[in-house]
């Protein structure tokens, strides 16, 4: 892969003074970060896996159930609304109260210390799908067997490497601001609340262990395993297939059929052909909750200077595929 000249819009200059430390650890991960990584992938990953012999033999109350949908989108929204579109790429500003809501709700999708996920990000739009992208899943070349290395790679592989984003070159903004600094290094405090808040309701509502139980199986453990892999799948399943409507000089591609579970982030062509834009399901018929949301916090007055697509800066950037759909009236899926 060949190193991209290009350097994603939002993403600040590095700062030649020192700045405070951002996050949990620092920018390599021990070897007791990686153990409790492991864990935190393969427990949740094991109940994903006995949730459908589960449902299927004894059922899932609706408790349970809500439990799930509720953490799992609240989770999912602070992910892609606030660590992504605002604290990654400068989508829009915030009043203060709701800049450090999304720190927290995107802290209980247990993805990693705020800071350190905002950092990586950056350096994966800088490099994308070249050399120095932190996930891409060309790392290892074109063939069918590079493809399904690189594929394991940009999904979970990456995460284990010991060599991580320099926090101060790509979020110095982060770590400047005492409040996000700290929500960042409670990373976790806000995985313990996030994993015991179900249990904690299922019991309290069903006033028994065994409601405990099974909403901490499904509200917490299953919940966190399926974010897990959507947001995983933005990495490696966007980065390999799906329509390409506008120019990125990668290969992002929307992906239809993530677009729910993903909050709006499987239409991920449009969003490396305009990384700071608000909206990324832009076409017709494309999902997109998290704008849908960002629109609200606008009308409230939480959010301000949104940097919302309009038609001329979408026509712009479509490419000669994707300008002949948009002439015969074709959505925009995969």
């Amino acid at each position: 892969m060949t190193a991209s000249p290009d350097v994603i819009e939002s993403a600040p200059k590095a700062q030649e003074t020192p700045l405070p430390i951002g996050t949990l650890g620092g920018d390599s991960k021990r070897s007791v970060e990686q153990i409790t990584l492991l864990l935190f992938i393969a427990v949740p990953f094991v109940a994903l896996l006995a949730a459908v012999p589960l449902a299927w033999g004894w059922g899932v109350s609706w408790l349970d159930l809500g439990l799930l949908v509720a953490m799992y989108y609240i989770g999912c929204h602070g992910i892609t609304i606030g660590f992504h579109r605002y604290f990654t790429h400068g989508s829009f500003k915030a009043k203060r109260p709701l800049r450090i809501a999304l720190a927290v709700m995107g802290s209980l999708a247990v993805e990693g210390p705020l800071v350190r996920w905002v950092a990586d990000h950056r350096k994966h739009h800088k490099f994308s799908d070249a050399e120095g992208d932190p996930h891409s899943p060309w790392r290892y070349g074109e063939t069918v067997p590079a493809l399904m290395k690189g594929l394991w790679w940009a999904h979970v592989g990456w995460m284990f490497d010991e060599e991580q984003t320099p926090q101060q070159k790509y979020a110095p903004d982060l770590i400047k601001d005492p409040a996000i600094r700290a929500v960042s290094r409670q990373f976790v405090l806000w995985t313990t609340v996030s994993l015991l808040v179900p249990p904690l309701v299922g019991g309290l509502a069903t006033w028994s262990w065994q409601g405990a139980l099974t909403a901490f199986f499904w509200g917490s453990l299953v919940r966190v395993a399926l974010l897990h892999h959507v947001t995983w799948s933005i990495n490696s399943i966007c980065h390999a297939v799906g329509k390409r409507p506008f120019k990125s000089r990668d290969r992002s591609g929307n992906v239809w059929w993530l677009a729910v579970l993903s909050c709006g982030e499987s239409w991920h062509n449009l969003h490396h052909a305009d990384p700071t834009s608000a909206r990324h399901g832009v076409l017709r018929g494309q999902l997109d909750s998290s704008a849908r949301l960002i629109r609200w916090f606008e009308r409230a007055g939480w959010a301000y200077d949104v940097r919302w697509p309009d038609a001329g800066r979408i026509e712009s950037r479509r490419t000669p595929a994707g300008k002949r759909e948009a002439a015969a009236g074709a959505p925009g899926g995969s």
